[in-house]
């Protein structure tokens, strides 16, 4: 399974996804491309800033916006 199959599984079941979460789901550093590239692919992702703790990271959802 490749780490795009991981992550579009996740997003499927609903998960809403940070860099953290991908690392651990798929192996995956670059869910940022990881996400570009399932988008390129037809699927509707959105995009939210997700503040943690004083960090802001940015999470990917499946389908409308979010927040």
């Amino acid at each position: 399974m490749t780490q795009n199959d991981s992550i579009a599984e996740a997003l499927m079941r609903g998960e809403v996804l940070t860099p953290y979460n991908a690392l651990q789901i798929a192996g995956s550093l670059r869910l940022s491309e990881r996400i570009r590239e399932l988008e390129a692919e037809g699927l509707s992702i959105s995009h939210n800033w997700l503040t943690v703790g004083k960090k802001r990271v940015m999470s990917y959802r499946l389908g409308v916006a979010y927040g």
